[in-house]
């Protein structure tokens, strides 16, 4: 097997690279780790190509496919990004095309004419494309010159934004033994690398090695930022910050049903926003996308479905509202941001509870043995019994007994089709699939894969395990980040736009002051004093003097630092608590409830016979008397339009007619929620809490909260629903 050598003569003469370039793009020089790639496969050679996002990596591929003589494939994950690249392209004389789910019939057919023809050099399509028959007859009777695949990280076994499809195109690759490949991608550790080039079959049966090309991960445009907070309302508020400053961006979020919840959130704050997540009907993501690039909407709030291909320039914010499952994902959305050089906020927002969510997924992403075979048994007996079956992946979950987690479902079904047990057809302009099964039944492959299956969850662990020590890191972020991708590029001791090393001089880290070393050494003992027994909100509590029902019953406010900083903000002592935390003077236990504890470093800090350094908040007391906010007050009598939720003793009062109705559907609601869950009702909430609603009639999320018995998890988990009911009634 030999490389594409049919324009042998092409190679062995020098290319006018900047007059193609200007000739076809309008642009007079190569970005920076542009011309190498282009340059190796003009002459031959495979690549792999890791430039950041911004960099310029479609020009890696779209200025050879002018030159090389045949058809250049590109395959490209969304419908989206296709078309933005093809309409540039198209715009600009050149001959593109896509084909993809969305194009009618007779539009595909004039498309396949002019391939036919010799009137296209470059055709965009997914990875799905290529299982369709017709498809691959079309090929066979075309010259492909070169293959370029973009996201290849989706290549590889242990990329974090698996997708099966993908690992389909090793066979593609072998189907054109003389066209080059170009795989390209924004992250990727050297691991990966490896593993892209090793299932495209690249270096292998006689394949020449590929050159790898990498470009810096070093970003100086981005500004990293890590934000550990409590509550939702405590995300709102720093997104309010960051809005302040900077206008327009993104707000990533790991769910559907959380990007829907912080829609509400916004709209409830009047902040001019639009969602975006795999959900809505391709014409609404289409639409929504369109607003955004077009600058009519300045925010959208997305799953990380949005963004490959979003090329717009102004970007000034990145927010995390969860935390992300690998730093290569997070670093390709952070990435997004700063293309036009200017420097741009990236804000990830932490709470420990929200790891439950990546948890969820990677549990998803990586079943055990006993649930990929029970799962198998349950599909090959539908198979059986009703033969081939055409429906779409949730279809597929809505059957299966052995799991609940519906990712579990599509991770199992991409196993099965790759161990040769079922065949699967994409069905064109939908999401459906056609499958069949495959007679007789080896599970000899499929029992083979299980030791690697459980090495990728291995991997996949250690990679949300990194994320964790990236959020708690003490270091420069940009170093860590570098370090992570082995990439050796250094930017010196302090690298000026991260929290760590300090981009305002109103939030570097420093030395407490004679009139800070008490406060630090007041929340120190406070901890210590609690234990290991209790979490940050109840020690918090406890210093600030909390006559809170919880507080009294467990007689904490008798220990003896009960009350020792009154005269300091909740908040002004959360954000001291989560720096010493980051310093390593407080230790969190790695479960759901947190509980925090003094580590010897703390102790030497209590006592001065340690330094420390920390970002100070700029509020550091708040106003005598103010309320913190673990007291709640009663309304005052004919108070108008107030926003708090009603004393306690409110809630014992009969309910009106109204409020009884709003009662019997919350009822409704949660033995409803409850059977979904497969647990009891008061688990999801207590009659009293519901009751406290009906009465209160909370409009919006920060109204909710201050519920009794709504804490940040139920708000997460059931607010956008409450809020609905309440809305109704």
């Amino acid at each position: 097997m030999t490389h594409l050598n049919s324009s042998k003569h092409e190679s062995s003469r020098p290319f006018p690279l900047e007059e193609l370039l200007a000739k076809h793009f309008g642009f007079s020089t190569f970005h920076a780790g542009q011309r190498e790639p282009i340059e190796a496969i003009l002459n031959g050679s495979d690549t792999v190509v890791v430039m950041p996002t911004g960099a310029g990596k479609s020009i890696c591929f779209q200025l050879p496919a002018m030159i090389l003589d045949g058809i250049t494939l590109v395959v490209s994950p969304l419908i989206s990004l296709m078309k933005d690249q093809v309409d540039g392209l198209t715009e600009r004389g050149l001959p593109a095309t896509c084909l993809n789910s969305s194009l009618s019939t007779e539009e595909v057919t004039d498309r396949i004419a002019d391939l036919r023809n010799g009137k296209t050099r470059l055709v965009y399509v997914a990875p799905e494309r290529f299982r369709n028959k017709g498809f691959q007859n079309l090929l066979s009777n075309l010259k492909v010159a070169m293959i370029a695949i973009d996201e290849a990280h989706c290549i590889s076994q242990w990329g974090h934004d698996f997708r099966p499809d993908y690992i389909r195109l090793g066979s593609v690759v072998k189907q054109f033994p003389t066209a080059r490949v170009m795989a390209l991608t924004a992250t990727a550790t050297p691991e990966v690398r490896t593993d892209i080039a090793k299932q495209l079959g690249l270096g292998l049966d006689g394949r020449p090695e590929p050159q790898v090309f990498v470009r810096g991960f070093r970003r100086d445009t981005l500004r990293l930022v890590v934000s550990h907070v409590s509550s939702h309302t405590d995300k709102m508020r720093r997104i309010e910050g960051v809005l302040s400053r900077y206008p327009t961006g993104i707000i990533y979020c790991s769910t559907r049903k959380q990007v829907d919840r912080v829609g509400v959130m916004l709209g409830e704050n009047k902040i001019k926003h639009l969602v975006y997540h795999a959900g809505l009907t391709p014409e609404k993501r289409e639409a929504a996308q369109e607003k955004f690039m077009s600058g009519k909407v300045p925010v959208v709030v997305a799953t990380n479905a949005f963004g490959m291909g979003v090329d717009r320039s102004d970007l000034r914010f990145v927010i995390h509202w969860d935390v992300p499952g690998s730093i290569e994902a997070y670093y390709q959305e952070v990435g997004r941001a700063g293309r036009d050089g200017q420097l741009s906020h990236c804000e990830l927002l932490y709470n420990y509870a929200d790891v439950r969510t990546q948890e969820f997924f990677l549990d998803g992403s990586n079943p055990d043995p006993n649930t990929i075979l029970q799962t198998w048994a349950e599909i090959y007996s539908l198979l059986k019994t009703g033969g081939a079956q055409t429906c779409s992946l949730d279809e597929w979950a809505e059957q299966i007994r052995s799991t609940d987690n519906k990712i579990t479902v599509h991770t199992c079904m991409g196993l099965y089709e790759r161990c040769g047990l079922i065949s699967r057809e994409i069905q064109a302009g939908s999401r459906c699939y056609t499958t069949t099964l495959i007679e007789p039944s080896d599970l000899t492959r499929l029992k083979e894969a299980m030791p690697l299956l459980e090495e990728k969850r291995r991997r996949d662990l250690r990679k949300l395990d990194l994320m964790l020590r990236y959020v708690s890191s003490r270091s420069c972020r940009h170093h860590f980040i570098l370090d992570y991708f082995g990439d050796k590029e250094t930017i010196g001791a302090a690298c000026g736009h991260c929290d760590y090393c300090g981009f305002d001089t109103a939030i570097a880290a420093r030395a407490p002051t004679e009139t800070e070393w008490p406060i630090i050494q007041k929340l120190l003992s406070g901890v210590g004093r609690m234990d290991g027994r209790f979490g940050r909100n109840t020690i918090i509590a406890v210093l600030n003097g909390s006559k809170a029902k919880d507080i009294v019953d467990r007689k904490l406010n008798e220990v003896s630092t009960y009350g020792s900083l009154a005269d300091n903000s909740p908040d002004y002592l959360k954000t001291i608590f989560d720096e010493l935390v980051k310093a390593k003077a407080i230790d969190l236990s790695p479960d759901q409830y947190t509980v925090a504890s003094l580590t010897p470093l703390g102790r030497e800090i209590a006592w001065r016979r340690a330094s420390v350094n920390l970002k100070w908040p700029v509020q550091a007391v708040h106003l005598a008397g103010e309320e913190s906010d673990f007291r709640r007050k009663p309304q005052r009598a004919g108070a108008k339009n107030s926003h708090k939720a009603a004393a306690p003793e409110s809630f014992d009062r009969v309910l009106s007619a109204v409020e009884e109705n709003l009662f019997d559907e919350l009822k409704t609601w949660r033995k409803d929620e409850s059977f979904h869950q497969g647990t009891l009702p008061y688990l999801v909430f207590s009659n009293k809490t519901l009751k406290a609603i009906a009465i209160v009639r909370p409009k919006s999320h920060a109204e909710l909260e201050r519920v009794p018995g709504v804490g940040p998890a139920k708000l997460e988990a059931y607010g956008a629903d409450i809020l609905r009911l309440v809305e109704r009634a």
